[in-house]
């Protein structure tokens, strides 16, 4: 049995939503219909007075990761928020399914654009990434694009190659989205696509004091800093 919310809280969230348009309206839509419709669009529609097309049934939150000399693509999809925990999660759940191809590897070397989730001064992606360099027992280089820099990160064409490829799909649900995605070709080869459901909170952050251990184990490329680090291995004792 579904619980109707309160008259008051029913016209503060069609107000909320008149406020809003594109994909901020869509994200807060499919926020309001997890939260408070247990996901049932059909149940937000005769609530909140929305039209069929303009209720999302729930959150997309895309990941790419491209093997560069392999061509291979990977999607992870999230259903929550795209946060530095996020990000590092999925970078987990893809190694986690990939490792067996780089055995021989002695480090590992990441390209990223320069979001706000994982800049290199973001303490809780650099803790996340400290943490698992430890797991995966494996020295971390991490290099980023400048701003404004993103046609020459090669994962950025494998976006624009998937979203021509489910121009007029209904994405209806995470299956749809799977399907559509692992349909698309990049240089003739099918991405791998994962899952991860969790939830995910915005705002994680550490103090000065709690970051000092991690920030011990950066080592920063003299004048560029801020672009170019290695996650080094703790030295044996």
């Amino acid at each position: 049995m579904k619980t109707r919310p309160n008259a008051t809280t029913i016209q503060t969230i069609k107000h909320a939503a008149q406020k809003l348009t594109g994909s901020v309206r869509r994200e807060f839509q499919a926020a309001v219909t997890l939260n408070h419709c247990h996901g049932s669009p059909r149940f937000a529609r005769e609530l909140f007075g929305w039209h069929h097309d303009m209720t999302p049934s729930g959150i997309l939150v895309p990941l790419g990761i491209l093997e560069v000399k392999q061509k291979q693509f990977n999607v992870v999809c999230g259903n929550s928020l795209e946060t530095s925990d996020f990000i590092v999660d999925g970078l987990a759940h893809w190694w986690r399914y990939n490792k067996h191809r780089y055995s021989n590897i002695t480090s590992l070397q990441i390209d990223l654009d320069n979001g706000p989730e994982i800049e290199s001064h973001r303490t809780q992606f650099i803790k996340r990434m400290v943490n698992w360099s430890d797991k995966i027992k494996l020295p971390i280089e991490l290099v980023y694009y400048p701003p404004y820099h993103s046609k020459y990160n090669p994962v950025e064409h494998c976006w624009g190659v998937l979203e021509r490829h489910w121009n007029g799909a209904l994405l209806t649900d995470m299956e749809a989205v799977r399907e559509w995605t692992k349909s698309m070709r990049w240089d003739g080869i099918a991405p791998n696509v994962y899952v991860v459901d969790k939830e995910y909170h915005r705002g994680v952050a550490l103090t000065a004091r709690e970051m000092k251990s991690y920030s011990k184990r950066v080592l920063r490329t003299p004048m560029i800093e801020r672009w170019s680090l290695v996650i080094q291995q703790t030295k044996p004792p």
